[in-house]
């Protein structure tokens, strides 16, 4: 059967999980009655809570230019992440395909992350479809936004086979495709068409011995470790002897191919054999992980593996020390923390991993908040309490010796009225503007080029600033000179002064002090932050004193009490929202605000020894 191997790329929320649903649809891998989920991709809870792709994940599907079976393709797609967060799982998946889909919304046009994931695919020399996706969107504006990929490919330095794209209309939802930009109806046929001419067969050698690189690695509870990637040559049969090598050529580990399983639609199907081209999933290894070769006992020369961009970000995450440790969670010692975070880093090769002197904490780096609170969102449902520290970034030093901090490319689209406010706070956070135009619809587009730093607790902020309407997105851009100390967060916090459960009484008089993050009859206890303050410095207070019950009636003693609701925050608005001298305790049930030191007296003299 003839192969292709293509991956779809695109920004987040520009539709790929939604077509790939429709090319499974029309190429009859579901039954006509077969009842099946929407963004039938988004595979774990995570994914389908936040509708968005976390992890790149191939499948396949089979389609005939002339519906017989014999004259069947296999088409092998990978549906990639949209977030540059999880851009380590691009970077990877690139080296198993042939050809890349970009799919571009019609309206929001070509943003970072298609730049971020385009680079790299032009640079491996791979040729591009473009599919304009959302064709019938109100406010699509085709023509402008075909002429930005065209510059954006040409600022990539495309060559001319690259910069000679077929390009596509589409709606991934309505399932179809066509070569006029005019047209509202009809199949993906001219999809497959397309693919199966613009993309070459797997340039491999059947006759060599068998070689295969680690792209994915994924576990299982019956088979242990299961590896996947592309078969680059050769062919591989079950219970064949097999080694893994290291970039350098090292054996690891030797063992058999215990099973061999191969991608039909979402299922996973056991195979006797699989020949080069074939995308496949390895049982029988125990050791070999993400980039290592996978290949037969007599070869001892590695397969180059794409090289990962390095982590920019890191937090700590430290046992669960607060007063009411283990009351939630089932796994809260430090040896189950750490094997969770290893086996992480296992799987996830933009995540670093190294463990602090106290033996209490772990360091971990990866590439933005949204990775690590993904990685903190899983372990808590899990049953992990954790102790979660702000975020930093991880500096470097240039050839000078100079300190030197990893910068963003920022691209928000915010309404016209919003756009001063938007300017003014970022050049406060050290950002400078390289771009502002307008994109249609009384919205501006403004490029920033910030530092990380700067960026930390921005998005909540960003948010107010432009009443919900505003759009950010960022890019990893470079590492550059250190812009000096940067303005955090404003507002000191009110800080409970003992243990206890929160009284309505209590709570009703300090609403004028600032906005409160606890309710009543919430536990409370000393050292924990129960909401902002208005003012700037820290303050501590008792939102445990309850009503004096005297027998002396006077009038207006006995009005009901009305407290506004608690502001609650998500685990990623808990994270950005912390200062350095703060912790985010994260717990299967709850999500609360700490200072790092409970005892007051102790952060007393840890202050002065800061100041000094």
């Amino acid at each position: 059967m003839q192969l292709r191997n293509v991956a779809i790329i695109a920004h987040v929320d520009h539709g790929k999980t939604t077509l790939v649903d429709q090319l499974f649809r029309q190429s009859g891998t579901f039954r006509d009655n077969q009842r099946v989920e929407e963004r039938a991709m988004d595979s774990n809870d995570l994914e389908k809570e936040r509708g968005i792709t976390i992890l790149a994940k191939p499948t396949s599907v089979d389609w005939s230019p002339d519906g017989t079976p014999e004259n069947s393709i296999r088409i092998n797609i990978v549906d990639t992440p949209g977030h540059a967060d999880f851009g380590a799982e691009v970077e990877r998946i690139l080296s198993m395909v042939d050809g890349v889909i970009l799919l571009v919304d019609s309206s929001e046009g070509a943003m970072p992350q298609t730049k971020f994931v385009t680079g790299k695919a032009l640079k491996l020399g791979l040729r591009p479809i473009v599919v304009v996706n959302k064709v019938d969107r109100s406010d699509a504006r085709i023509q402008e936004v075909l002429d930005e990929v065209f510059d954006l490919f040409v600022s990539l330095e495309a060559n001319d086979d690259q910069l000679d794209f077929p390009v596509l209309f589409a709606s991934g939802r309505n399932g179809y495709a066509s070569t006029d930009p005019e047209a509202r109806e009809g199949t993906l046929t001219p999809m497959f068409e397309k693919i199966v001419e613009h993309v070459p067969p797997p340039a491999v050698d059947p006759e060599a011995e068998f070689k295969f690189l680690v792209t994915l690695l994924d576990r299982d509870n019956f088979l242990g470790r299961i590896l996947t990637g592309r078969v680059e040559q050769g062919t591989v049969r079950t219970n064949q002897p097999i080694h893994a090598l290291d970039m350098d050529g090292n054996v690891i580990e030797t063992g058999r191919a215990s099973k061999i399983m191969s991608f039909r639609g979402l299922e996973r199907v056991p195979v006797d054999e699989a020949k080069a081209g074939d995308i496949i999933s390895l049982a029988g290894l125990t050791v070999a992980t993400v980039s290592n070769t996978i290949c037969d006992t007599s070869v001892s020369v590695p397969i180059q593996a794409q090289p990962i961009d390095p982590p920019t970000l890191s937090m700590r995450f430290a046992v669960n020390d607060s007063p009411m440790a283990g009351r939630e969670g089932s796994k809260v010692t430090s040896r189950m923390i750490r094997d969770r975070l290893l086996r992480e880093a296992e799987s996830n090769v933009a995540i670093r991993v190294t463990e602090a002197a106290d033996k209490d904490s772990f360091e971990v780096a990866g590439r933005g908040e949204l990775q690590l609170g993904v990685v903190i969102e899983t372990m808590r449902r899990e049953g992990f309490e954790l102790g979660i520290s702000r975020p930093r970034v991880l500096f470097g030093t240039d050839e000078s010796g100079n300190k030197t901090e990893p910068y963003e490319t920022v691209v928000i689209d915010v309404d016209e009225e919003f756009s001063g406010t938007v300017v003014e706070k970022m050049n406060l956070r050290k950002a400078e503007m390289t771009d502002m135009r307008p994109s249609g619809g009384g919205k501006t587009r403004i490029t920033f080029s910030a530092p990380s730093r700067g960026l930390i607790g921005y998005h909540g902020e960003f948010l107010s600033d432009t009443r919900g309407t505003g759009i950010m997105n960022r890019l990893f851009e470079k590492y550059g000179p250190h812009k000096g100390p940067i303005e955090g967060r404003k507002n000191g916090v009110l800080i409970s002064n003992g243990t206890g459960e929160a009284n309505a009484y209590s709570l009703n008089s300090l609403e004028e002090r600032g906005i409160l993050f606890v309710g009543h009859g919430e536990a409370l206890y000393e050292g924990m932050i129960i909401g902002e303050n208005a003012k700037t410095d820290d303050l501590e207070v008792n939102p445990m004193r309850a009503k004096q019950l005297t027998n002396i009636r006077s009038s207006g003693k006995d009005d009901a009490i009305r407290l506004t609701p608690p502001k609650r925050m998500t685990l990623e608005q808990a994270i950005a929202y912390i200062d350095d001298d703060e912790m985010v305790e994260v717990t299967p049930k709850s999500i609360r605000l700490r200072k790092r030191y409970l005892d007051p007296n102790e952060r007393k003299r840890q202050s002065r020894q800061k100041a000094a």
